[in-house]
């Protein structure tokens, strides 16, 4: 009879998680929608301010702020639904699930950095927005050295692959801890943590305390946005060298005549 009912749960752990996964995997996919959602109206809004349109830049910008809010509030339940998914184990009793939803989610929230980055996002939309009429020029109340902290963060929390040393950027095939957010190669830290003799092992990166799960380590929907935000800020960075570089050999050529 134990048996029997020890299979049973077994059964309905893995319905459980079955679910769990696929709502995760929805919920996902939803908050990617929102953040590309998020530049578009970026775009449009920078159109608009040009054409001094001002209302209806106010008008999108209460839109991104609406939207940015729903994406946070739907990350916090997609990770309590995937934890209640890992964690979850049927037992002889009912099971009470908003509890466990109402205390998975202020986990979730309690170590969250989705509040920083969606701060960010929106800072990004009004610089956007500022830099039609007033380019080179800080926003009100801020400081150039706030504006260049601003314009230069970005969400990765390390730069190189801990076990190949590549930079993230150049990865073929990044990946992402959810939860310690550290970044990999996908092959190196698969060979990693085979290495451990499971599908387990403490995060590489220095002082991280982390245990590493290969179900957990993976290319989540913002991963590739991040990295081509960071790319394409690279790129915006190292413009204004190569300026100053013309100019300075057509001030050369100029002494040459």
């Amino acid at each position: 009879m134990a048996s029997t009912s020890g299979a049973g749960s077994g059964v309905a752990a893995g319905r459980i998680r079955s679910h769990t996964s696929a709502l995760y995997s929805d919920s996902q996919s939803l908050i990617l929608e929102i953040r590309k959602s998020v530049t578009m109206m970026k775009d449009i809004a920078v159109h608009l301010e040009r054409d001094e349109r001002t209302q209806m830049v106010k008008d999108l910008e209460d839109g991104v702020v609406q939207l940015l809010a729903a994406s946070d509030e739907c990350m916090h339940l997609s990770e309590a639904i995937q934890s209640i998914g890992d964690t979850l184990e049927p037992g002889p009793e009912p099971t009470n699930f908003k509890k466990k939803f109402d205390e998975e989610i202020a986990k979730s929230k309690a170590r969250s950095s989705s509040h920083t980055q969606n701060q960010s996002l929106l800072r990004k939309f009004r610089e956007a927005v500022w830099h039609v009429h007033h380019e080179g020029q800080p926003m009100p109340g801020d400081e150039q050295e706030d504006i260049v902290m601003t314009s230069t963060q970005c969400n990765l929390l390390n730069v190189t692959c801990p076990l190949s040393g590549k930079p993230v950027i150049e990865l073929v095939e990044p990946v992402r801890s959810m939860d310690c957010k550290h970044i990999y190669d996908k092959k190196a830290i698969m060979q990693y943590m085979k290495k451990s003799k499971s599908t387990r092992g403490q995060c590489p990166v220095a002082g991280c305390p982390k245990i590493l799960k290969a179900q957990r380590v993976l290319c989540d929907p913002f991963l590739l946005i991040e990295i081509d935000e960071v790319r394409s800020m690279n790129k915006q960075n190292a413009r204004p060298d190569g300026i100053e570089d013309f100019t300075a050999l057509d001030e050369d050529e100029d002494e040459d005549n």
